[in-house]
């Protein structure tokens, strides 16, 4: 039997990327899954193409949310993956000297409000039935301080520590809801692309930017989702309140080499 069989699933920010590549793993897994993108234009054809559902949800709204529960009462799985960094209309400081309030508040506005919207929505979703799987996209970021990008780092770290007073809480009601994070590092998604570049030197820039990474490469979308498709099965029951992370090994220490 397929792990998410009639599971239903609702992913946000799956247009593109890693909530595309979640979506299309639950589904290759029997799980009934509901689409959910600002974009509506591309966030409708990923789910025509799978032939899933698709309502579009702009994360920050909480009238986005209160509709979706209307359109969406109950759910299995839902996996808070909506996610900026702060540079999408082009390279603006923000370091903790520079950065505007603006800026740190958009940010934010999209990382951590939204999930925060997405657990609450989760929680009404799952404590009827008393189970369910809340997985929030987390990164490698909210781990390490990242200077040039300290939103996003104070936003994904903010996710962590909120993740975790998610799971207390349903499992001091005695849901068996779960609550975990998710902490990938450098995967290959459209993101990269303006700093990969298309020309000759596109090999060398990916070497040069996975160059710390003791595996040597980036990772996957495809590597993100099959993490997303355990925690949302039945396989990790007991797994809640944790975090994993996807980073090729960089967190380990220091990079390892051939001896």
């Amino acid at each position: 039997m397929q792990r998410l069989q009639s599971k239903l699933c609702v992913v946000t920010g799956a247009a593109r990327g890693i909530g595309h590549a979640i979506a299309t793993r639950f589904h290759e897994e029997g799980g009934i899954v509901v689409l959910t993108d600002s974009d509506a234009r591309a966030g409708q054809a990923a789910a025509d193409a799978l032939g899933c559902r698709f309502v579009a949800l702009d994360v920050r709204e909480e009238d986005d949310w209160a509709r979706l529960a209307r359109d969406v009462p109950v759910a299995d799985v839902v996996v808070n993956n909506a996610g900026v960094t702060g540079f999408e209309g082009g390279m603006v400081p923000h370091d903790p000297e520079h950065a505007s309030l603006e800026d740190w508040r958009a940010v934010h506005a999209v990382n951590l409000d939204g999930t925060f919207l997405g657990c609450r929505y989760a929680i009404g979703a799952m404590k009827a039935a008393g189970t369910g799987s809340i997985i929030n996209i987390s990164s490698r970021s909210g781990l390490v301080g990242i200077p040039g990008a300290a939103a996003y780092a104070s936003s994904k770290a903010a996710i962590r520590n909120h993740s975790k007073s998610v799971a207390l809480y349903c499992a001091q009601n005695g849901w068996r809801i779960r609550c975990n994070s998710v902490h990938p590092a450098a995967i290959l998604t459209p993101i990269w692309e303006p700093m990969l570049g298309d020309g000759p030197d596109r090999e060398a820039r990916m070497a040069a930017l996975v160059a710390d990474t003791p595996l040597k490469r980036f990772g996957l979308p495809e590597e993100v989702a099959a993490v997303a498709a355990m925690l949302a099965s039945d396989e990790a029951t007991y797994i809640t309140g944790t975090e994993v992370n996807i980073d090729g090994g960089l967190l380990a220490g220091s990079a390892a080499s051939p001896g």
